[in-house]
């Protein structure tokens, strides 16, 4: 069993950008697979309840990463995640059968904590310090491709952030080295922008390629006009004891995989 498994009460610390930390009166992380009570595929801290997994499981998952985080589980707010561009004002909290399909959230409610949910896709953590505003984004290659991130964006400039004020980070999601895709991939990213081949190498495998995820969504932050950027750099699939990956479970013929969760909130 790794640690922090299913018998443990430990709480593990997220992982935290230095660059969001800077910020006053925030509070974030982005939460490993470790330190909850599930256990099966879902060991320990799985957080989605899309999965197949005990929701008595996950709402205690829940608690303790919101234990962590210093804020309170009843203010958490996720969406029902959908790889779309789509970003929702939060007023404040809905129940979780209430949640909007929506791969984005923004608040400048204190108190009320977003989260992300992921498995190999990338949560991107936003804040506008000064106008106290805040964004959380699920960024995999469709959402990214199709804009989310620019739909996070203006959602929170609708707020009264400034996107050069913005500062943004990116966490654990699948690695370059780990990301290999099909010969039909590149073409609708290099159809938006050429230079999107640098995000592209040949794969091992003949007629497949690499993706960078990461450094994708870090362009497309970077061409929204967000230059402040922290790329945390896990890689989810390599990264069995720390991580979920929806990938490495379709390659074991897994039938389900759990959800690490990222959050953010301003303090109330």
């Amino acid at each position: 069993m790794m640690a922090g498994g299913a018998n443990s009460s430990e709480i593990i610390p997220p992982l935290r950008s230095d660059l969001l930390s800077a910020a006053a009166g925030l509070r974030h992380g982005f939460f490993s697979r470790r330190g909850g009570v599930s256990d099966g595929l879902y060991e320990s801290l799985n957080c989605g309840f899309g999965s197949s997994d005990n929701p008595a499981n996950v709402t205690i998952n829940r608690a303790r990463a919101l234990m962590a985080l210093g804020t309170q589980p009843g203010n958490l707010v996720t969406a029902y995640q959908v790889h779309s561009p789509i970003a929702v004002c939060v007023k404040r909290p809905w129940k979780e059968d209430k949640a909007p399909k929506a791969d984005a959230l923004v608040t400048n409610q204190p108190g009320v904590t977003l989260g992300i949910l992921t498995a190999d896709c990338a949560p991107i953590l936003l804040v506008d310090e000064t106008s106290g505003v805040i964004g959380a984004a699920h960024g995999g290659w469709r959402g990214a491709l199709t804009g989310i991130l620019e739909a996070t964006i203006e959602a929170m400039t609708n707020l009264g952030a400034q996107p050069s004020r913005i500062a943004a980070a990116i966490g654990p999601c699948i690695g370059f080295d780990s990301y290999e895709v099909g010969l039909e991939f590149p073409d609708p990213f290099l159809a938006e922008n050429q230079a999107d081949a640098s995000y592209f190498r040949d794969a091992p495998r003949p007629d497949h390629f690499l993706f960078d995820l990461v450094g994708y969504v870090a362009r497309r932050l970077h061409s929204a006009g967000i230059t402040n950027i922290d790329r945390l750099d896990c890689d989810t699939f390599a990264e069995e004891a720390s991580f979920f990956s929806c990938r490495r479970a379709l390659h074991r013929s897994e039938e389900d995989y759990g959800r690490v969760i990222s959050a953010i909130s301003l303090a109330d």
